[in-house]
């Protein structure tokens, strides 16, 4: 845990540096070049990451978009989910994603808390208010606590930070194609050429 923390004070000062990266307008919507790139999890597959946090009203926002590009992904394109552990708060729900990972309970977990958080306006924001909601929605409380705890989170952390860290993000939701493309709201203009953009960006990338 105190890894973690000393990580998000190295996020807090990198992010008021200057992005080290180049504004772009590709096919219309924009993008920034994440440079040096980072490196992917999907072989020869091209990676799509969303960065997201379930506190973030924006995200909750750009869910459906996202579930309804899923619908027509590509079998050479490969959808990672990446919570953002930008700061402590955010942390709570990033250990709660891993642990629900973890124990295939995503399908529970995901979905059900954006709502909790924002159609319902519950304060879910501590480890043990996590930790209930989890039991509430038919998670094995103890099992989900102990995952949420376990070191294998913790690796798990560190890796979700360096990423927000190394792809300078400072915001969410935010889209990283192929390690090398980094696609937000605020570049693109709105959640819908979000979409398009990421969609121009694996275009792009099938033709290297």
């Amino acid at each position: 845990m105190r890894v973690i923390k000393l990580l998000l004070v190295s996020l807090l000062l990198t992010g008021l540096s200057p992005v080290s990266a180049q504004e772009h307008s590709h096919g219309g919507p924009a993008w920034t070049q994440i440079k040096p790139a980072l490196p992917t999890q999907s072989g020869d597959k091209i990676e799509v990451v969303e960065i997201f946090w379930y506190g973030c009203s924006h995200c909750y926002s750009f869910e459906p978009h996202v579930k309804s590009w899923l619908k027509t992904l590509a079998e050479d394109v490969v959808f990672r989910p990446v919570p953002g552990v930008l700061n402590s708060r955010w942390a709570v729900h990033a250990r709660g994603y891993f642990a629900a990972e973890k124990m295939g309970a995503l399908e529970q977990f995901h979905t059900p808390l954006f709502r909790a958080l924002h159609a319902q306006r519950r304060n879910i924001f501590t480890r043990d208010t996590l930790i209930d909601f989890a039991a509430e929605v038919g998670i094995d409380k103890k099992e989900f606590a102990r995952h949420y705890d376990s070191n294998e989170t913790e690796v798990k952390m560190k890796q979700a930070f360096l990423m927000a860290r190394d792809a300078r993000i400072t915001g969410v939701p935010a889209v990283i194609v192929n390690g090398k493309y980094l696609v937000s709201a605020s570049s693109a203009g709105s959640h819908e050429r979000m979409i398009e953009t990421i969609d121009e960006l694996i275009r792009e990338e099938r033709r290297h």
